[in-house]
This record gives C-alpha cells, structure tokens and sequence, in this order.
C-alpha cells in the first residue's frame, strides 16, 4: 500500500478504518500504522489518519484489559465452568464433595493445600488464586 497520494479521502480508501474485533483485524491495523510511522515525516492528512487507526487500536487494547481480575473461589467456578467439571470431580483436592460444595456457596475458604492441589490439577500456578496487592488472609482459611 503505497502513499504516494497522501489526501485523508484515498488513505480511507486504502484502509477503511473499522472497529477492531479480533486478532487478526488488529495486526491489519498495526501493520498500517508501522509504514505510517516508518514514512517519517507525515502530512497533517496522514496523522489524523494515523490518529484515527490510534484510537481503534488503544480502545481493542481497552476491551482486552475489560477482563476482571478473578481469584479465589470465583476463579475455581470459572475454571470448573470451561472445563466442564463436576464438584465430584474434584473430591481429589477436596476429600468431599460437600467440602467441595461448602467452598462454592462461600460457607468455606480455600486453604493454602486447596490452592495449591488446584494449582497441579489445572496445571497453572497457584498464585493465580490470590488477589493482585492484597493478603490472602482475606479469603483464606488456616489449615
């Protein structure tokens, strides 16, 4: 995509600017704003342009960072939600199924062996489950 003819109408022709909805329309959009910047030296046309392209992808980068910081026992409803696990699925971890169930209704806290059973079962790290800048006394219970 040459820029030869820099008018604000034939750079709208040349890439319409659209809302960003996935990966991919994000790397078409990056892409024309590297050969933007990669020009140098722009035309007041060019960088409303490069502005407007700016703007779509700082609100797609938004959307990505709308995702809630979920720990704890909402981020075990969660896991077990996507995988499609059954509470009795997890007696491994939790010895009961109604341990299991006590810890979902939030009539029990997740101990630090739960977390880190969990932690091996969903192969993930077991700092997930606690909240970024905050003491994990809040949620969990001493063994």
């Amino acid at each position: 995509m040459a820029y030869e003819n820099s008018s604000y109408t034939n750079l709208l022709i040349s890439f319409p600017p659209r809302p960003i909805k996935s990966e991919q329309d994000f790397e078409k959009t990056q892409s024309i704003v590297d050969k933007l910047l990669d020009k140098g030296e722009l035309t007041e046309e060019e960088k409303d342009y490069l502005f407007v392209l700016g703007m779509l992808i700082h609100e797609y980068e938004q959307n990505l960072d709308l995702v809630p910081d979920i720990y704890g026992v909402e981020l075990l409803k969660v896991l077990i939600e996507e995988t499609g696990l059954k509470q009795k699925d997890l007696v491994s971890i939790f010895k009961t199924e109604s341990i299991v169930s006590d810890i979902l209704n939030g009539k029990r806290k997740l101990t630090v062996e739960h977390i880190q059973k969990l932690g091996e079962f969903f192969n993930i790290s077991p700092a997930v489950f606690f909240p970024a800048n905050s003491s994990s006394r809040d949620f969990l219970e001493v063994a």
